[in-house]
């Protein structure tokens, strides 16, 4: 091999171009990255023969009753120590108003396990496959032998897969729409815990999939009744005519794992 040959060869045009990250990551080739993105994961569904999921959102802020409290106990001491410090103040305010929703772990940890004792391997539960009321979810499936699986996202702030999603079914996506099209096309109900702008983004995502033909009609329950009535009214859209009235009906509220898992039951008639 000649010199001039050996130089060629280290060239990057030279690259076989499914092995050339940096082509991959130029912008032209977004297209192209996005069909992997939809690709891999349905490779690894497929082949764990994953059809029916339940998806369950809510906050990746929500932690356990204790350490909420925890939070709560600090954001206050830290406050006593100087009164007027306006950032510390707020850390406050968000850590009392998370450990009101604290009860929320908890509700979600025993839906999924619900799930899991009353269809057995019907439905695979489904979440975003982060931290709080995620890991809640992921947690009450893995902890009772049922499928768990972990649709993760890239963000600024790094958010790890939570410890509970089943080996091979935790996903790390690039794109929010792509990783939506994964958890809405294979779900026969949403769940919905309480949450920030992430889960009222996906929470109106499927309402509005449904109420177009896009998704066939599956429940979709909002666990949380003082939380959901106050910071939504969708009987007040109704009103004004922008929906109907039989719309506004789309979602049950309720309170309860129990209650959110019996208006499933009803709907796909699981006794």
């Amino acid at each position: 091999m000649t010199k001039e040959q050996d130089a060629v060869e280290h060239e990057e045009s030279y690259i076989k171009a499914y092995e050339d990250i940096q082509l991959l990551k130029k912008d032209v080739m977004r297209p192209v990255r996005m069909e992997l993105e939809v690709m891999k994961p349905e490779i690894y569904l497929q082949h764990f023969n994953v059809t029916d999921t339940i998806v369950c959102f809510g906050s990746a802020r929500v932690r356990e009753e204790k350490e909420s409290q925890e939070k709560v106990k600090r954001a206050k001491e830290a406050l006593a120590k100087n009164p007027t410090d306006k950032n510390l103040q707020n850390r406050l305010y968000e850590a009392e108003g998370l450990a009101k929703l604290a009860k929320y772990y908890e509700e979600a940890r025993r839906f999924a396990k619900l799930v899991v004792q009353h269809a057995g391997d019907r439905f695979a539960v489904v979440t975003g496959g982060g931290p709080g009321l995620m890991e809640a979810a992921n947690r009450g499936a893995f902890e009772n032998g049922g499928r768990s699986i972990g649709m993760n996202i890239t963000l600024p702030h790094e958010q790890r897969p939570n410890p509970y999603i089943t080996k091979n079914l935790a996903f790390l996506f690039h794109y929010f729409a792509i990783r939506k099209l994964h958890l809405v096309m294979r779900s026969r109900a949403f769940v919905v815990f309480p949450g920030g702008f992430g889960t009222f983004d996906e929470l109106f995502e499927i309402l509005t999939l449904v109420k177009t033909g896009k998704k066939e009609d599956i429940p979709i329950v909002l666990v949380g009744k003082e939380f959901w009535n106050t910071v939504v009214n969708i009987p007040g859209l109704a009103s004004y005519g922008v929906i109907s009235p039989e719309e506004a009906e789309s979602c049950e509220v309720v309170e309860t794992a129990e209650e959110a898992w019996d208006v499933l039951a009803k709907f796909y008639k699981i006794k």
